[in-house]
């Protein structure tokens, strides 16, 4: 069950670990390979990790590249949380339960969510290793998380979906990604149900549809938060060069491989968008 009470019994069990002191007012949740940012946190600022397994009704991650657990830590004055991995629709679970972790993160506090995933480019003069801020997304899943009865505690039946990924922080990501001299492009994100990667023709598609990076993630995370009124800011780590346009097989090998080898410059930007999100609302 994904409802009220289940959110209410995870949070509660979180609040247990960290303390009612602890009040987060970011939420981020990391893609494939992309957990560096939660274990700087452990080490240099004294983060608290829950695995998956000891949270009520929380799913469990079983892909490699995600470590399945929660981190509570603060920096620099600002409690954040952060899902050190997450699940898919492919994976077995329905779209509500891969978007629980939102609810409970929204339950405990969060203002603004940072979601990242890993993702093969499409783009024009995209390659592996760069980092593309999501303008917008496609939800070509064929499924959606908020089916079936709507909590209005949650949000409304109808969500406005117009401004998911608002403008004021994406100029911020540029601005501060500018600053750390990183080269972040841009682009539409299309979500997928996969396990299989796409073919040449679906790419083809993607891109007349407008996609410049496609995944298996993300979409359902940020319908939920939109869903409970939370902006949404996201980053894709291209991993690979989409079917068709990479001369290689792809392989999950490849893409946890380079998400690990672009993880520094992920990472620093991560970091030094924490404290300004928990206030830019």
């Amino acid at each position: 069950m994904t409802g009220k009470a289940e959110v209410e019994q995870a949070r509660a069990l979180i609040e247990s670990k960290v303390g009612s002191s602890f009040k987060p007012t970011l939420g981020i949740v990391l893609g494939s390979g992309l957990s560096k940012v939660g274990e700087e946190l452990i080490e240099h600022h004294g983060g608290v990790a829950i695995p998956y397994g000891e949270i009520p009704s929380f799913p469990t991650s079983t892909v490699a590249g995600h470590k399945g657990r929660l981190v509570c830590a603060t920096k620099d004055g600002v409690d954040v949380i952060i899902m050190q991995g997450r699940v898919h629709f492919y994976e077995g679970y329905q779209p509500a339960e891969v978007a629980f972790p939102i609810r409970v993160m929204g339950a405990l506090g969060i203002k603004t969510l940072m979601v990242t995933n890993s993702s093969g480019g499409m783009g024009e003069g995209f390659k592996a290793g760069d980092l593309m801020l999501i303008e917008d997304h496609l939800n070509l899943t064929g499924n959606n998380p908020l089916v079936g009865p709507n909590e209005p505690s949650f949000g409304p039946r109808f969500p406005d979906m117009t401004e998911t990924y608002p403008k004021n922080l994406r100029e911020l990501a540029i601005s501060r990604a500018r600053a750390l001299n990183i080269n972040l492009q841009s682009g539409v994100y299309a979500g997928v149900l996969g396990p299989t990667y796409e073919t040449p023709a679906e790419i083809k598609m993607l891109k007349t549809l407008g996609a410049s990076a496609v995944g298996m993630s993300t979409v359902y995370e940020s319908i939920a938060a939109s869903h409970m009124g939370l902006p949404v800011l996201g980053i894709a780590c291209i991993t690979n060069l989409a079917a068709g346009i990479s001369p290689r097989k792809l392989t999950h090998e490849e893409v946890t491989e380079n998400a690990a080898k672009a993880s520094e410059q992920f990472c620093q930007l991560v970091m030094s968008l924490i404290d300004s999100l928990a206030t830019v609302n």
